[in-house]
This record gives structure tokens, sequence and C-alpha cells, in this order.
């Protein structure tokens, strides 16, 4: 797994959905075949690490309405 560093922003993306105000902020990236997420308000608070049967589990959840 590659190293990567929060406070890095090569490789940061926003959301196609966070909302247009400053309350929804998700950023993801790649590294690898991972997939990271994080607050993009909070940038050192943290992120979430998804290999990629993980994160298919997890977009299908959202999608599928199963998390709230």
């Amino acid at each position: 797994m590659p190293h990567y560093s929060p406070s890095d922003t090569r490789g940061w993306f926003k959301s196609s959905h966070s909302g247009g105000n400053a309350t929804e902020c998700v950023e993801a990236a790649r590294f690898g075949e991972a997939t990271v997420i994080r607050d993009s308000k909070s940038v050192e608070g943290g992120s979430l690490l998804f290999r990629p049967t993980s994160w298919a589990s997890f977009i299908s959840a959202l999608q599928e309405g199963r998390l709230r």
C-alpha cells in the first residue's frame, strides 16, 4: 500500500455529491488500489481507507439507501 499524507493535496478530488454549502465536503483519492476519503474541512482529522471490495460494498450500500 502506498504511503500518503492527509495534508498532501495531490490526487485528492471533491466528491460530486458534496453539497454547495460548507457542511458537506467530502474528498476522495486513489492510492494504489485503495480509495481514501476525508472531510475536506478537516484534512488532518483523519481519513478512511477502503480496499476495492470494501469500497464497492460501501458505494452499493449508499446507492441502496442502507446507510443513513
